[in-house]
């Protein structure tokens, strides 16, 4: 669990607005011993950070990240006739839901339960679920998700990996799953801005994937509001440079690994 936070903690310092903060607390300890260098680092930080507040910004960033997903002209998924099984993967728990009475799925593991419950109805293909509990909670991740699947969506789930704490985790372990019952080639559901990430574990760990995103980054028509600061396109920045620090780091994992 420590280890997880430590984790966590480090990546916060690396991505917006951590990093963008670092930058500007330099510039105003420079502020007497190096104005020049103390006013060019708050320019870049305070500039960086309304550049990273904008939906444009935010949107034109994790939708070309999201075009490396998948093969192909369309994201529409394919039906594989030889595919085996669908792996969803989650996305995050609230902790202790009054209204439910304990803990349940956040709305972007909803997201993708949605997808695949949509996509085991067009295949009729057995589904693994997978999500530990790396904070420490009594209740995983998995456990949730196969509670929504199969009272709320009506989706049978055959298996639920437990023991994960990161996305390399849920693909080592879910190979481990589905490899004694001879199973390789899989459909993966998770958001797009994920699944560059999560098909390179998943490929590593020895799966054919079908590519199965959800959730992609899309746009109306652009007006004067994308040029505005808006918190949830930081937090949308922010997702992007955490996927593009994590594939970076994963591939030097795996690298060193095999």
């Amino acid at each position: 669990m420590w280890s997880w936070q430590l984790t966590n903690a480090l990546t916060a310092l690396l991505l917006p607005p951590g990093l963008l903060l670092l930058v500007l607390a330099a510039g105003y300890a420079l502020r007497h011993k190096r104005p020049r260098a103390a006013a060019l680092l708050t320019g870049a930080g305070l500039a960086a950070l309304y550049a990273l507040s904008m939906p444009l910004t935010s949107r034109l960033l994790l939708a070309g990240w999201e075009r490396t997903a998948w093969e192909g002209p369309s994201a529409a998924v394919q039906i594989v006739p030889d595919a085996q099984a669908i792996i969803v993967l989650g996305g995050g728990k609230n902790y202790g839901a009054p209204e439910y009475g304990g803990d349940t799925i956040l709305g972007a593991t909803l997201v993708r339960l949605r997808y695949a419950a949509h996509l085991q109805r067009l295949t009729r293909l057995p589904l693994l679920v997978s999500g530990g509990s790396p904070e420490g909670s009594a209740v995983t991740e998995a456990q949730v998700m196969r509670q929504v699947l199969e009272r709320e969506f009506g989706v049978p789930v055959r298996w639920a990996e437990s023991g994960s704490r990161n996305t390399l985790d849920n693909a080592r372990l879910s190979y481990r799953m589905l490899a004694a019952e001879k199973i390789r080639t899989v459909y993966l559901v998770t958001h797009a801005w994920h699944m560059p990430r999560a098909r390179l574990a998943f490929e590593h760990a020895g799966f054919r994937v079908i590519p199965a995103p959800t959730a992609f980054t899309t746009g109306f028509r652009i007006t004067v509001l994308d040029m505005l600061p808006d918190a949830r396109a930081l937090r949308d920045s922010a997702l992007f440079f955490h996927e593009l620090i994590g594939m970076l780091w994963y591939r030097v994992r795996l690298l060193t690994s095999s």
